[in-house]
């Protein structure tokens, strides 16, 4: 089933999505919005299910041509969105590059910071910043959206409580980050409003490349049209969704509409080696960062930029047909004038 919220005041209104995502019908009778069907998933997903099914085969009422450019993200505002680091080869580089080592407890701990979840921009809505100086990136990420997960649900019993998934551009201004983390107390001003895929799908849509835990496709990324990255996200990912949300609720219950992400998909070279770029016959790069850092571990220094004003990523992921399984990511970083 596949799931989108077109712009419609705060929490959008809830659409259901054909397979191809070429059309749409409105579900009002069943929920309003993404998270009314969320809080109230026991009833809404047999009946949601029920009409993706009469939609894909022709017999929905009120359908409409589908329009990713109306969609704001599939749940406009959340009551959560919790990032983890799952790739932890991203996590190495990012202390190699600065000379630092790798703590033993992270490939057993998981890295999460809490995000802000009150204002995510659509799939094709433009990347609003304010400065070049500030380190303006992309990080092509998964993540999966919880019913409520009570407290201390380990991550055996964590599955059973992922609904749906989506594709992630979690924006980071990497310029802010290091004097915010020098102070020891997280992310704030370095990372601004995330944006995520049109559409949120029910884990069955995945198919073969859904294991219950992680999803076995090649992440894409690409910058200024030239594909930047192509990691296969089910490889080398330390922490599995499963993992991820038993952590997320070590302490506390997740209400319905928590976001979990998995942080920056990576992969190394299948010689164990940092990766390499896609022109030079490697896997690429989910975010600008990765590259840098490398460059910096290779010659002491970054070449390759963060983005400018004017500059496009597009972020997406294709089954085994080419088809795109949650519609693209597009956006535009555009100058914010205070």
């Amino acid at each position: 089933m596949k799931l989108a919220s077109l712009k419609d005041g705060r929490d959008g209104k809830l659409v259901v999505v054909s397979k191809d995502l070429a059309k749409a019908c409105p579900v009002a009778e069943i929920a309003a919005t993404m998270q009314e069907a969320l809080d109230n998933w026991d009833h809404c997903e047999p009946l949601l299910k029920a009409t993706y099914h009469s939609l894909n085969v022709g017999g929905a009422r009120d359908i409409f041509d589908f329009d990713p450019a109306a969609c704001a993200s599939p749940l406009p505002r959340a009551y959560q969105w919790a990032d983890g680091s799952a790739y932890v080869n991203h996590v190495e580089l990012v202390r190699q590059a600065r000379g630092a080592e790798l703590p033993e407890s992270f490939w057993t701990d998981p890295l999460m910071y809490q995000g802000g979840s009150d204002s995510f921009i659509g799939p094709r809505d433009d990347i609003r910043a304010i400065s070049e100086d500030h380190g303006i990136d992309f990080e092509a990420e998964i993540a999966v959206i919880t019913g409520d997960v009570p407290m201390a649900t380990k991550a055996e019993a964590a599955r059973d409580h992922i609904r749906l998934l989506m594709l992630v551009n979690d924006v980071s201004l990497r310029g802010l980050i290091p004097n915010e983390l020098a102070k020891g107390f997280g992310f704030f001003h370095g990372k601004p409003s995330s944006a995520f895929s049109p559409v949120a799908i029910t884990p069955e849509e995945l198919g073969d490349a859904w294991d219950g835990a992680k999803v076995h496709r090649p992440l894409l990324s690409y910058l200024n049209g030239d594909l930047f990255g192509k990691p296969e996200a089910g490889e080398e990912m330390t922490f599995s969704f499963p993992d991820l949300v038993a952590h997320a609720a070590t302490t506390r219950p997740l209400c319905a509409g928590t976001i979990v992400g998995s942080g920056t998909v990576s992969n190394r070279n299948a010689d164990g080696s940092a990766g390499t770029p896609v022109n030079k016959g490697g896997l690429g790069y989910s975010c600008i960062a990765e590259i840098r850092m490398i460059e910096t571990i290779a010659d002491g220094k970054p070449s390759t930029p963060f983005m400018r004003f004017g500059d496009r990523v597009k972020i997406d992921m294709l089954d085994e047909d080419g088809q795109s399984i949650f519609g693209s990511i597009d956006q535009k970083v555009v100058r914010y004038d205070v």
